[in-house]
């Protein structure tokens, strides 16, 4: 079963000690399909103690009736469940994207499982009825419904009610290349966290390998005048399929191995750098995969693969922008490095007073998963979401009192002596680069 192997795919538990964090790359995003998009980012922004509440951490060290908040917050969200149904589209919208935001910055089982199919109709609906930029909030907020839920048998029901709804925008080559990009992130998502069968995680797997399929199975990859759109699904799809592959039994990983290394590689010519990205991590998850089936893996075409690899890993072409050419090269050195030696270099996310390792592909793409739909609110999740700690290995939630929370606060004048003393240093360093670097005639 999915879930039983879940916990066995990360390497390394996490350990409990303090710190900040880091963030990870984010897939290309689709672009908004009509009018009521920009109706809708207004609509929410009129939720201003929603949204304060929403921000608040969990440390409430100055809050003088944390109790009310909580009710406050619980009532803005039950009008914006009730107006998921309203015949405005505005209103959809901005109920919507409120849902969104509360979902992922505040951990409230208990609150969503007693709506959860009041939430799953009205969902129902907005994948149905709704246009581009409602299907895809409509997704975002089942993936995140799925993370809240867990894998009971209250989230199962969710995920399968409306996976048919997924797979069926996803499908459709006439829909949003906003909606389609949304569903594949929440089938991929909904299953890790939901699907009980190991048949429903192989159809998942075989609906989004179709989606990218068509372009590195073609023989080349999409024509330079393809939309950003049409990249940021190809990329999205190819991310959720990878996360699956992390719970996906050894059998079915043989025959994926023999099908998707001979055709992954054409994509890493893309002209989108996330695309290139999620192409080359799906590579080194697929060779980390093939290396614990048989150590002694050897692949056929490993000249090839590695002066691409190599190529990306050095690529100083001025018509990307830096930031790209940075995030290309380090990303590619490392999956170089790892399908060369087998290693991986271990990240360390820092969050409260504990740390989370991710020492393997797998952890890496899991990770990654969770934090582009969490966004900022992965740190509240990863301190105190069951699903997550069970995941990543980090143990109970850790019970701390608010003198606790409080010591472990850094001061903002704190801060601002380490940002001053770290750019200093950071200038000075730069300065002797700067000093010995060589003319180029």
């Amino acid at each position: 079963m999915p879930r039983a192997r879940r916990g066995n795919a990360p390497r390394k538990g996490g350990q409990r000690r303090g710190g900040g964090a880091r963030s990870s790359a984010q897939a290309d995003s689709g672009s908004s399909e009509d009018e009521a998009a920009s109706e809708a980012r207004s609509t929410a922004s009129d939720c201003p103690s929603l949204l304060s509440a929403m921000a608040e951490d969990g440390l409430g060290g100055d809050a003088l009736d944390e109790q009310g908040q909580q009710e406050d917050l619980e009532e803005k969200l039950k009008e914006h469940v009730d107006s998921l149904t309203d015949r405005s589209a505005k209103t959809r919208l901005g109920a919507l994207e409120s849902l969104r935001l509360a979902l992922a910055a505040r951990l409230l089982p208990d609150f969503w499982l007693e709506r959860s199919l009041t939430l799953a109709d009205a969902l129902e609906k907005c994948l149905k009825k709704g246009k581009g930029e409602e299907q895809a909030l409509a997704a975002s907020v089942l993936g995140l419904l799925c993370v809240q839920l867990g894998p009971g048998p209250q989230g199962e029901e969710l995920f399968h009610s409306l996976q048919p709804l997924l797979v069926s925008v996803l499908t459709d080559t006439m829909a949003s290349p906003a909606a389609r990009l949304h569903c594949a992130s929440a089938l991929g998502l909904g299953c890790y966290v939901a699907a009980a069968d190991v048949q429903d995680l192989v159809s998942c797997l075989t609906c989004l390998e179709a989606v990218f399929s068509r372009s590195s199975g073609s023989g080349s990859p999409p024509t330079p005048g393809a939309s950003a759109g049409l990249h940021g699904l190809l990329c999205a799809a190819l991310q959720s399929w990878a996360l699956l592959l992390t719970i996906c039994p050894s059998t079915h990983v043989q025959h994926i191995l023999g099908r998707q290394l001979p055709r992954l590689p054409q994509l890493l010519s893309s002209e989108s750098v996330s695309l290139r990205i999620a192409a080359g991590e799906a590579i080194a998850l697929l060779f980390e995969l093939a290396r614990d089936l048989e150590e002694d893996f050897v692949y056929e075409d490993m000249e090839a693969l590695c002066g691409a690899l190599r190529t990306l890993a050095t690529d100083s072409s001025k018509c990307r922008a830096k930031a790209d050419r940075r995030r290309q090269r380090s990303t590619f050195r490392a999956v170089l490095h790892f399908i060369e030696g087998g290693e991986r270099e271990e990240e360390t996310v820092r969050f409260g007073l504990e740390a989370l390792y991710v020492d393997s592909w797998a952890r890496h793409r899991i990770y990654a998963a969770f934090k582009d739909v969490l966004g900022s609110g992965m740190h509240h999740h990863l301190q105190n979401n069951e699903l997550l700690r069970d995941i990543f290995g980090l143990g109970p939630v850790l019970m701390l009192d608010a003198a606790a929370l409080k010591a472990c606060k850094v001061s903002r004048f704190e801060k601002h002596l380490y940002n001053a003393a770290a750019f200093k240093a950071r200038t000075k360093a730069r300065s002797r680069v700067r000093d010995k670097r060589a003319d180029i005639l």
